[in-house]
């Protein structure tokens, strides 16, 4: 095996030589005893010297992260493609050839194991024929805080676990619910727009209920008379009736979460869009309109601010105005485009966010954290009441009562134990500036535009619809090839150029047709490199045709 870091051996107690090497003290005999029967008392006097991260083993840590900083720091420069090429079947053969119930083989040997298994066969996207999917070079200062976050290893869930750290996150979901315009609002740190997404579904849900329960509990008689005589409907009747109204554009977890909630096979309604892939007001009001009238309950209306694959932003101020008169929850998924709002010449492309419910942001797309780094917002902190659960041993209701109550924010999570993420955040908005973050944002989305130009004017290629930020649509598509041909050419480039690790573009299918996706989300790259990854498209499609041609050829002449 081949790997970057040192080849010198060093044995697992190297910091803290036997001889050195500190012990308890050993318990008293009156202590030391078992009970009658039980199996005898573990020798405490035994230390994990370099096995765990304390006092004892600092020194062994600082050797350990140091050789791993160096060796990354070397793939970074002189890795010259943006995968591996090895492939799955080989991979699969390397990683199964390991004993995971064996005796450990130390720390540096065990690190410089991982980094000849996993470094020297990872997927790096902050090479620029990286171009695949929503995933970012990361920024250097939040790096470091992923190491200064993880050694420690702080839970954000209570206070008495996190203290300044709760502070901390805290100040950045105020700082981002002000940027969207929630001026009371507030807010949690997530995994990813995933959970957001789902959290936020949740608060609608249950929100809608009460209200609904609170409104029919004080209409029983007629109720009962709708409802087969029953008096007040039940939570699950009502649910029976809730629907999410979205596009065929957002993203995947809006269907999962309205499955993970309960709700009825039928309960995610799909709005039609313009041209552009945009949901389409008017006809969101017609159907809000149907739903009603059929006794469905709009439960919420999930805008997109950043379709995956056309990367366009719904028209938020119009879809506000209908919400708002209907009184129905509006949630806005800006997993993708939520950056927009610290762009200085985007940032427009979000007027009306901020008369949303809630709000999703990615910290980790647009603002180019390393994963996990997402919020959930919502315009009101008592929208996040039917997340609230007290445990005794955790945040008790009597102490939560008190006039000096701990702010503990698992009264806001989904999850309990929860990195300290926003770490991250803040390290990088004290070194950079959301300036800076922000005129990024605008340059990858000027990259995407610059490339659709380029396309456009290659006779080869197609190009499919608008963006409102960093995605292109495109295939390979020469005059020589019929339109069935171009489809099947998709999958076939962008496996080739995978698995020979020299590029790594995303396909998709939009309206029955596959398409090639760029995704930009590095500012360092250039329209240079851009082109270079559409000559090798070029040219795969060239010799995936070539192939065909003479395949054909050779079997009409065997034939013959």
């Amino acid at each position: 095996m081949t790997s970057l870091l040192s080849d010198t051996p060093t044995p697992l107690t190297e910091a803290t030589p036997p001889s050195e090497a500190r012990s308890l003290p050993d318990a008293p005999p009156s202590e030391a005893r078992s009970l009658p029967g039980a199996a005898p008392l573990p020798n405490t006097s035994l230390r994990t010297e370099d096995a765990l991260l304390g006092s004892h083993s600092a020194d062994a840590y600082a050797e350990l992260m140091h050789e791993v900083v160096d060796a990354l720091a070397q793939r970074f420069t002189s890795v010259d493609a943006p995968t591996s090429a090895n492939d799955r079947t080989s991979l699969e053969a390397e990683v199964a050839d390991f004993d995971l119930d064996g005796q450990g083989i130390g720390n540096i040997a065990a690190l410089r194991e991982a980094d000849d298994l996993y470094a020297r066969n990872a997927v790096w996207f902050h090479h620029p024929s990286y171009v695949a999917h929503l995933n970012c070079p990361v920024a250097v200062p939040a790096v470091a805080a992923e190491a200064m976050l993880a050694a420690i290893n702080t839970s954000v869930d209570t206070y008495d676990q996190s203290e300044v750290a709760t502070l901390m996150e805290r100040r950045l979901v105020q700082w981002a619910c002000r940027h969207v315009g929630f001026s009371g609002g507030d807010g949690i740190f997530t995994s990813g727009g995933t959970q957001s997404n789902l959290q936020a579904l949740f608060l609608a849900r249950e929100n809608v209920l009460r209200a609904q329960q609170a409104q029919r509990a004080q209409q029983p008689q007629v109720l009962g008379s709708a409802q087969s005589g029953c008096g007040e409907p039940s939570r699950r009747e009502i649910m029976s009736r809730l629907r999410i109204l979205t596009t065929s554009q957002t993203h995947f977890s809006i269907s999962r979460a309205a499955y993970i909630l309960g709700l009825d096979a039928e309960a995610v309604v799909t709005v039609d869009t313009d041209a552009a892939g945009r949901m389409d007001a008017e006809a969101l009001t017609e159907l809000m309109r149907d739903i009603d009238d059929t006794g469905g309950i709009v439960m919420a209306v999930a805008a997109t601010a950043g379709t995956t694959d056309l990367g366009v932003i719904d028209p938020l101020d119009a879809i506000a105005e209908i919400c708002g008169g209907a009184n129905v929850w509006m949630h806005v998924d800006a997993a993708y485009g939520g950056g927009l709002l610290w762009a200085p010449r985007r940032k427009h492309l979000l007027q009306g966010i901020g008369r949303a419910t809630s709000v999703t942001i990615d910290f980790h797309k647009t603002f180019f954290q390393p994963v996990s780094s997402s919020a959930l917002l919502v315009r009101d902190l008592a929208l996040f009441d039917p997340t609230l659960h007290h445990n005794d041993y955790l945040n008790p209701e009597a102490e939560a009562q008190g006039t000096d109550a701990e702010p503990n924010q698992v009264d806001k999570s989904l999850q309990t134990t929860r990195r300290f993420d926003a770490l991250k955040l803040w390290t990088t908005l004290r070194a950079r500036g959301a300036t800076e973050i922000g005129s990024m944002v605008d340059t990858v989305c000027d990259l995407a535009a610059e490339v659709r130009e380029l396309l456009n004017a290659q006779p080869d290629f197609e190009v499919l619809g608008a963006t409102d930020l960093s995605t292109v649509l495109f295939r390979f598509a020469p005059a020589s090839a019929e339109a069935a041909t171009a489809d099947e050419l998709v999958p076939m480039i962008r496996r080739v150029l995978f698995r020979s690790g020299r590029a790594a573009i995303a396909r998709t299918t939009i309206d029955g047709t596959p398409w090639l996706k760029l995704t930009l989300l590095n500012p360092d790259t250039t329209v240079a490199d851009i082109t270079a990854v559409l000559d090798l498209v070029r040219a795969t499609g060239h010799g995936i045709l070539a192939g065909r041609h003479l395949e054909s050829t050779t079997l009409e002449g065997g034939a013959a």
